[in-house]
């Protein structure tokens, strides 16, 4: 039998709250504005913690302008959709980071200067974080059945799954999803969904889409020692 994932204490956290929600607030759209405004939160300041973790394992040799201007390159391509802004501090010898996300929040943290650690990272020892990582998603009716998405590195499994469900929702509430729906030329469906969705609309919330099509899991069976 198959054990069941543990659900993290933020998950859990809005499922109490979503329950709570149900019964303390009469008003279905005040409730449901309440919730969301709570997950959006949570959702930043997890982003902030994972930002901090981000930058504490990246390091610049020193503040001179071709130092600053490699770690730049190498955030920009991190944060390709967000603003980013380097501003050296000599007096704590580190170097501050600003990261204006498409949706207007913000990002901060530090660099340290450690030129040891930056000749290791230039070398790809140890190695920096993607900026996407594997999302594979499926329905609970057909677990074989997966799309192969992709979650920012920032993002939880759980928080992908929300963003997720968000964009789902928002989609459907965009006026391409309702002119889809009133002319009956799709069904709210996941898969009609993911094949839908403008990838914009994926990436505001930390997610990339790899396929529009799912992909059976393969099952794997070692072949038999000689």
């Amino acid at each position: 039998m198959k054990k069941p994932t543990k659900k993290s204490p933020e998950v859990q956290l809005l499922e109490l709250l979503k329950q709570v929600l149900s019964k303390a607030a009469p008003d279905a759209a005040l409730a449901g504005r309440i919730y969301q405004a709570v997950e959006t939160a949570m959702q930043a300041r997890a982003r902030a913690e994972a930002f901090e973790k981000f930058c504490e394992k990246l390091a610049v040799a020193d503040l001179e302008p071709a130092s600053l201007e490699g770690i730049q390159e190498q955030l920009n391509a991190s944060f390709g959709d967000g603003e980013v802004n380097l501003e050296p501090d000599p007096e704590t010898n580190r170097l501050e980071v600003e990261v204006t996300l498409p949706d207007g929040s913000e990002l901060l943290s530090q660099i340290r200067v450690d030129p040891a650690a930056a000749a290791a990272l230039e070398a790809g020892d140890p190695e920096v974080p993607l900026k996407f990582v594997p999302f594979p998603v499926c329905l609970p009716g057909d677990p074989e059945m997966v799309w192969m998405l992709a979650r920012h590195e920032t993002l939880t499994p759980e928080e992908g799954g929300m963003a997720l469900n968000r964009a789902e929702g928002d989609f459907w509430a965009s006026k391409t999803g309702q002119r889809l729906l009133r002319k009956r030329l799709a069904e709210r469906t996941f898969p009609e969904f993911i094949a839908r969705v403008p990838a914009g609309m994926l990436r505001e919330v930390g997610l990339k889409r790899h396929y529009k099509d799912p992909e059976p899991v393969k099952e794997h069976h070692s072949s038999p020692e000689a």
